[in-house]
């Protein structure tokens, strides 16, 4: 009986384990291009695209749209984040800049990564980042602090029910991942 619900326990335990990794493997590789598809063929998330050409055109004086900022660490991010200015007012056409302030809170070398969502997220397509601190990583030495620029243009084709865009930025600690992709120097062969 005893060697009966072993093997039953061993069993389970074994089926547990798969399904463990199954999940792992769905949630890592599986999930997130079937969610950014999700998105695109929705047109959710409020996600922006990467940098802006700037194109000539006219500014429309006729128009006001606010401009919110908000920051949010990763819960696994320890640094001080936050931009420096809660809100602007831009008219559509018009290029604005702002500064995020950013501090490496921690006694080492830290690399982090800013990722953007827009609300609503059917302004994202109208909010066009010209130079943004999220096209690349942010590296902070121990007790380093800087203030991380944005440039960007509302696009004068913004529906005009849109008043207010908000975009948000949530900084992820990247310093593992960043190690593994630097490249080799010949000193360190």
């Amino acid at each position: 009986m005893a060697q009966a619900l072993n093997g039953k326990v061993i069993k389970t335990t074994g089926k547990l384990l798969v399904l463990s990794v199954a999940m792992f493997v769905f949630a890592m590789w599986v999930m997130p291009p079937l969610y950014n598809a999700l998105c695109e063929v929705l047109g959710i998330n409020g996600k922006t695209g990467g940098r802006y050409q700037v194109v000539d055109s006219a500014i429309d004086t006729s128009r006001v749209v606010k401009v919110q900022f908000v920051a949010q660490n990763n819960e696994l991010m320890p640094w001080e984040f936050a931009p420096n200015t809660s809100q602007v007012e831009v008219h559509p056409g018009e290029p604005a800049q702002v500064t995020y302030f950013a501090k490496n809170t921690q006694g080492h070398d830290m690399v982090s990564q800013a990722i953007p969502s827009i609300v609503p997220s059917r302004a994202a397509e109208y909010f066009h980042k010209t130079e943004c601190f999220c096209f690349n990583q942010q590296p902070l030495g121990a007790g380093e602090a800087a203030d991380l620029g944005l440039q960007f243009i509302v696009d004068r084709d913004l529906p005009k029910d849109i008043h207010v865009i908000t975009l948000s930025y949530t900084i992820f600690d990247i310093t593992e991942m960043a190690a593994k992709q630097a490249p080799v120097t010949a000193a360190s062969n």
